[in-house]
């Protein structure tokens, strides 16, 4: 079961996810981004935000492991992930979800997923930003 106080409802590489609203700082237009080398695929380059130097990481593109698309979205969500930052390019925030998500059906492929909740959409996973987070945080450490 997942707790915290809800999550915030986004698109992503075509498909709805929640992030933990206890982790989401807020939404955000990343503005220039200036690319640089990692790991990851999924990640589009750095901003700066806030003042602060960001990794800009398309969120539908490490769900699907896959490459950033050549199209850049505006909308970002700012994260903090044990005191670093972290922004994911989705195509959407939607709205927020208050509750705690179902723990996830035995054999359910959900990668990421903390837990699932019940929507108007259909089932959405709610995301394990620390275990994301620590994907990233070791890709994009410098």
């Amino acid at each position: 079961m997942s707790g915290g106080a809800g999550h915030l409802l986004v698109r992503a590489g075509g498909r709805l996810v929640g992030l933990p609203l206890e982790r989401v700082i807020e939404v955000v237009e990343p503005g220039a981004v200036f690319p640089v080398p990692s790991r990851e695929p999924a990640v589009r380059g750095v901003a700066i935000i806030r003042g602060r130097i960001v990794p800009l990481v398309h969120l539908g593109a490490l769900l699907e492991d896959a490459r950033c698309p050549s199209g850049r979205s505006e909308t970002g969500i700012l994260v903090d992930l044990s005191g670093r930052w972290l922004c994911f390019e989705v195509e959407e925030a939607r709205t927020v979800l208050y509750g705690a998500g179902l723990a996830a059906p035995p054999g359910a492929a959900l990668p990421w997923a903390a837990a699932i909740a019940r929507t108007g959409d259909g089932l959405v996973p709610l995301l394990d930003l620390a275990a994301l987070g620590a994907r990233m945080m070791e890709a994009t450490a410098a």
